[in-house]
């Protein structure tokens, strides 16, 4: 793998830049409500030396009915300032499952116009098992200033991805497993339609990824999301079930070189409640 401290970084490069004054590592650990794992508890036990941890449900829009929509500008700029973390820092983000929830704090960052951002490949997970150290104390934090310009061009709201799919002129790409997209099982959350947006194409977010939870290669990238039947020449939006996994596809197209991609922030969460709005079912 190629590091690039502005989408991805391996643990040995982390390893090697971890005591660097201006890096800012981030545990952005997310857990699903079945899972029944309390991601901040287990950040207290034991996280990389000298991160913080990113409450992604904390920061976020609590006036959205939906879930872990992003904040507002003030909340992301109050809440990272408290961490310790502004202008000038390099950011590596991770998560305890290997590349999930990270991917999401990355795409926020972006979001609101901070580039100096990159995921840790494979995560807590290939951290620990190269017996590299981790901690259990709170980091030493000092507040600093954070410029935030949001890039509105990155996400998308339920109008825009409808014209979308009705108009045809962009790639929706959802990251959501198979069987959710074709409709075959019922959603996770209750009270959602099942089946994808029309005109949308499956790319299941752990297609992308290795057995041990690292990104696969640009080349194996470029090919999963053609195999897929996505035109790259489009403009990409990209969508899941709450938004989360969605921001792995939006990091694998930044791999790959495709800058002109958004995100759809509801996702199914919204799309699958609303009953205006159509629904496929099957592969197509």
């Amino acid at each position: 793998m190629q590091d690039d401290p502005k989408t991805l970084v391996s643990t040995a490069w982390l390893a090697q830049h971890l005591k660097d004054p201006d890096l800012r590592v981030l545990d952005a650990s997310w857990h699903l409500p079945s899972e029944n794992r309390d991601a901040r508890a287990d950040y207290e036990k034991q996280h990389i030396p000298g991160a913080r941890f990113f409450d992604i449900e904390d920061i976020s829009d609590h006036r959205s009915d939906l879930p872990h929509m992003a904040p507002p500008v003030e909340k992301f700029m109050s809440r990272l300032r408290a961490m310790g973390v502004g202008d000038g820092h390099h950011v590596v983000v991770y998560d305890s499952v290997g590349l999930f929830s990270a991917a999401r704090v990355w795409w926020l960052f972006r979001l609101m116009g901070q580039m100096n951002v990159a995921v840790l490949d494979g995560g807590l997970p290939k951290w620990m098992s190269e017996e590299r150290p981790v901690e259990d104390m709170a980091p030493i934090v000092r507040d600093r200033h954070m410029t935030v310009r949001r890039q509105a061009q990155m996400v998308r709201d339920i109008t825009q991805v409808a014209a979308a799919s009705k108009l045809r002129d962009h790639e929706i790409i959802d990251a959501r497993a198979a069987d959710r997209f074709r409709g075959d099982v019922q959603e996770p959350r209750p009270g959602l339609r099942a089946g994808h947006i029309p005109n949308s194409r499956n790319v299941p977010f752990k297609s992308l990824l290795n057995a041990d939870a690292t990104m696969k290669g640009a080349a194996q990238l470029q090919a999963i999301f053609e195999a897929a039947g996505v035109d790259l020449s489009k403009p990409a939006i990209t969508t899941c079930g709450s938004g989360v996994t969605a921001a792995v596809l939006s990091l694998a197209l930044e791999r790959i070189g495709k800058t002109d991609h958004a995100l759809y922030d509801g996702s199914w969460a919204e799309w699958g409640m609303f009953p205006t709005v159509p629904i496929s079912t099957g592969d197509t």
